[in-house]
């Protein structure tokens, strides 16, 4: 089973993720789990690249490709084969993302999004899609926090305006509108085990 998070910036998802994790790891689940951009030595290089706030001049044409290249490497090395293998793979991201934040955040067409999607991914899609659920002002804060408290990365992605982000919190609920089998929103501005606990009873329903 191939499950992937998503949500605006602050949304919690890593947490959540490793929450997750580790309760399927203990009903005895063989699990993999990773992040995008990222995931493979390849990919982590083109993360720190499109995440240095010093490239804050990179054009979305750029910034799309880069995502493409690094997702393309994913998926041939360590996504397919684990899901041949006959494990559960975790995704902080995918190719959602894409279509939300360079789609409906930057503007660019999304119908070529998609071709240059299924290029990298060679059609790949999710079984299943949580998509955490907060406001793009919330979330922000709540990355302004962490980066000023816990020492968490502010990336070239956070530092872009609040507009931006606001566009791609809509793109997101265009999105789950369109594949609503796929997605399942998880309201994220609760108490975390009780977002947890929403979670578990969602993936284990899909898992049974």
């Amino acid at each position: 089973m191939f499950i992937t998070f998503e949500g605006p910036d602050g949304s919690g998802k890593t947490t959540q993720i490793m929450l997750l994790v580790e309760h399927l790891q203990r009903a005895g689940h063989t699990i993999y789990h990773t992040r995008e951009p990222g995931g493979t030595p390849i990919g982590d290089q083109i993360r720190d690249v499109l995440h240095d706030l010093k490239n804050e001049a990179m054009h979305p044409h750029t910034e799309i490709l880069l995502y493409a290249a690094s997702r393309a490497q994913l998926v041939a090395q360590e996504l397919r084969p684990r899901l041949q293998a006959g494990e559960i793979v975790i995704c902080d991201r995918y190719a959602d993302s894409t279509l939300a934040y360079q789609g409906y955040g930057h503007g660019l067409d999304l119908e070529t999004l998609r071709t240059i999607l299924t290029f990298a991914t060679g059609g790949l899609t999710p079984d299943l899609t949580l998509y955490l659920d907060i406001t793009a002002e919330e979330g922000l804060q709540r990355r302004q926090r962490a980066a000023a408290q816990d020492g968490e990365e502010w990336n070239r992605m956070d530092a872009l305006s609040l507009a931006f982000h606001q566009r791609v919190r809509e793109g997101y609920l265009a999105l789950i509108a369109n594949d609503p089998a796929r997605w399942v929103t998880i309201p994220a501005s609760g108490d975390r085990t009780a977002i947890q606990a929403q979670i578990q009873d969602t993936v284990l329903a899909r898992l049974l």
